[in-house]
């Protein structure tokens, strides 16, 4: 159970960097519009959207974004976060506990 239990928490890992590389791609488009990615840095950030876009989209859904007077915080991307530190601990105390 331990290979398995270390599969999956390499899997919950790598999704936990692509939420971090959205984040900072998302926050770089919002403080320099021009920006355009290209390149590696465009097929990179593909997979990562692709990755990460399904369970934000259904969060954003379910939850709206709070809003701050004309400003709003998306809170999906911290339930998805939540979600899956929430999973990692799981598969730390069941699977990896040996």
């Amino acid at each position: 159970m331990i290979l398995v239990g270390s599969i999956i928490e390499l899997v919950l890992w790598t999704y936990f960097l692509f939420l971090c590389t959205r984040i900072v791609a998302d926050w770089v488009q919002v403080f320099a519009r021009s920006w355009q990615p290209g390149g590696p840095t465009l097929v990179g950030l593909e997979i990562v959207y692709s990755a990460t876009d399904p369970p934000i989209r259904m969060f954003r859904r379910l939850v709206p974004p709070l809003r701050l007077g004309a400003a709003s915080i998306d809170l999906s991307i911290l339930f998805v976060f939540l979600i899956c530190y929430l999973l990692r601990v799981m598969n730390g105390r069941i699977l990896l506990s040996g």
